[in-house]
């Protein structure tokens, strides 16, 4: 056989094959919710140009319904848009889809262990564990709202140094809330010119985005081919090593030195490996520890820090919302006091514009994957033990059967006819059900002392000559603002209430 015959020969064999596995998905995807037609090999992620973008989920549901059908390659990925099919599956089937898929990237990242990545027996109890803890810390005398305070005091001190410049904050607040988590699991802030913050921050920076990013979703599709190529996918795992071996040290360095009064979250969890150790099921040890705490740094920092972000964009760009919460801090609080979490009860109007940031920026698009860990059905669709789910997060919280006007900004929806702060239950920036975030009540706290101590000290401008606010975003696990800069002008003398002395003082960032 000649050369030309084998060339077609080959070429026959590759186009049976092809026609074959798409006849093969043709024949599985009769089964599942309704959505485009996959091709071989890549699915529907050459068409998606391999990112899962909300808003074309939206449009796709136009088209199939708010339950739909993706293939990444030649697996299933079922994903649910608008209040409706979002809460059926999140709460109505929250035990059923309470699994996570063991996809390369998270295999990689968690090694089936912690809260994020696990599944099962390890991850009930990895979350039942942190959560004691986490509660734990929250009514000591250090309690982690001190650990926010001593935070927001010291970047209100250094945004004071700058004598209203212009700055990208983007640093600023990563470094501070990158602290707050340090000084929860750790039990110590840095300064903010440590280079081991500066690395934890960066890698947070890396790590997060990576999952929905173009060369996230080709490691997921293709792991084998693309762990070996080079690219920025190579630094995000080396940045992603770097963070579980400081944990490791962090955690030699509390064994080594144990504490007569524990007084963080390592040394919470490592009581409680002492008291299950024990016990061949539980799944307390060591390994487990330092998962939980690199998921509490990932989990924890990039979304705080993304939304804020968000937030001081939204009152340059909205400088009435930006007064009118300024008055309100005026008349409920005296500026030389700390503020405090429990304040939110006086401050119906900045509790309300914090909520409206985290509805209107939306920052966790698509969460994290679901996996069904038995035979259940949503909305109306039979779906399989083992398929994955995703819920698109921003369709509830731009939901136009929900909300009035949902490409508003407007914090008066969170309020009612008489000025109280009014809570809704279609609110779920932080998602729902068994897999709601682990840390949302420090979000929340964070959000608030946060924004809270900016407004009240400083008002918020674009630098000179920069006549419009950048609203666009970058795209990934969560949805950043692009970098800008931005000018904070004191609105009155600093007071002499300072951080404790007992902390690293405040050095340029």
């Amino acid at each position: 056989m000649g050369a030309m015959e084998v060339t077609w020969a080959l070429v026959a064999l590759a186009v049976v094959l092809l026609l074959g596995q798409y006849l093969k998905l043709q024949w599985a995807a009769r089964k599942l919710p309704p959505g485009p037609a996959p091709l071989p090999v890549f699915g529907n992620m050459w068409a998606l140009r391999f990112s899962l973008h909300h808003e074309t989920l939206m449009q796709l549901a136009k088209i199939y319904g708010n339950t739909i059908t993706l293939w990444a390659g030649h697996t299933p990925l079922v994903i649910t848009n608008g209040y409706e099919a979002v809460r059926d599956m999140l709460v109505s089937k929250s035990e059923e889809t309470s699994g996570r898929p063991q996809t390369p990237f998270l295999l990689k990242y968690g090694r089936e262990r912690g809260v994020i990545s696990a599944t099962g027996h390890i991850w009930k109890q990895q979350r039942r564990a942190s959560v004691i803890i986490l509660r734990s810390l929250g009514i000591k005398q250090k309690s982690m709202e001190n650990r926010i305070q001593v935070e927001a005091q010291h970047m209100v001190e250094f945004l004071t140094s700058q004598q209203g410049r212009a700055l990208n904050p983007d640093h600023l607040i990563m470094s501070c809330v990158t602290n707050v988590i340090s000084a929860v699991v750790f039990g110590h802030r840095f300064s903010f010119d440590n280079q081991i913050l500066q690395c934890l921050a960066e890698a947070t920076k890396a790590v997060v985005p990576f999952l929905s990013s173009f060369w996230g979703q080709l490691y997921e599709t293709f792991p084998w081919l693309i762990s070996l190529l080079p690219g920025p996918h190579q630094k995000v795992f080396d940045l992603l090593e770097y963070v579980r071996n400081y944990v490791k040290k962090e955690v030699k360095d509390h064994q080594a030195s144990p504490k007569e009064e524990h007084q963080d979250f390592i040394d919470l969890y490592i009581s409680q490996i002492e008291k299950t150790n024990i016990d061949s099921k539980a799944a307390c040890d060591e390994a487990n520890l330092v998962q939980v705490v690199m998921d509490l740094f990932f989990a924890g920092s990039d979304t705080t820090a993304v939304t804020l972000l968000w937030a001081l964009l939204y009152v340059v760009k909205y400088p009435n919302v930006q007064e009118k919460v300024q008055r309100e801090l005026d008349d409920v609080l005296d500026p030389n006091k700390t503020i405090q979490y429990e304040h939110r009860m006086e401050l119906p109007y900045t509790n309300a514009v914090i909520h409206e940031i985290l509805r209107y920026s939306s920052i966790a698009p698509l969460g994290l994957p679901h996996l069904c860990l038995k035979d259940t059905t949503i909305q109306g669709f039979h779906l399989k033990k083992g398929t994955i789910v995703i819920c698109n997060l921003f369709s509830v919280l731009h939901d136009r059967n929900i909300w009035e006007a949902p490409e508003e900004f407007n914090p008066s929806r969170f309020l009612d006819k008489d000025g109280n702060f009014l809570m809704k239950e279609t609110l779920i920036p932080f998602s729902a059900g068994h897999r709601s975030c682990l840390g949302e009540q420090l979000a929340r706290t964070e959000l608030f002392i946060f924004f809270s101590s900016l407004l009240q000290h400083f008002t918020f401008r674009l630098p000179e000559g920069v006549k419009t606010v950048n609203l666009d975003f970058i795209m990934g696990t969560t949805l950043q603002p692009s970098p800008y800069q931005i000018c904070a002008l004191p609105r009155w003398c600093p007071s002499h209430h300072s951080a404790k002395e007992s902390q690293h003082k405040v050095t340029s960032i």
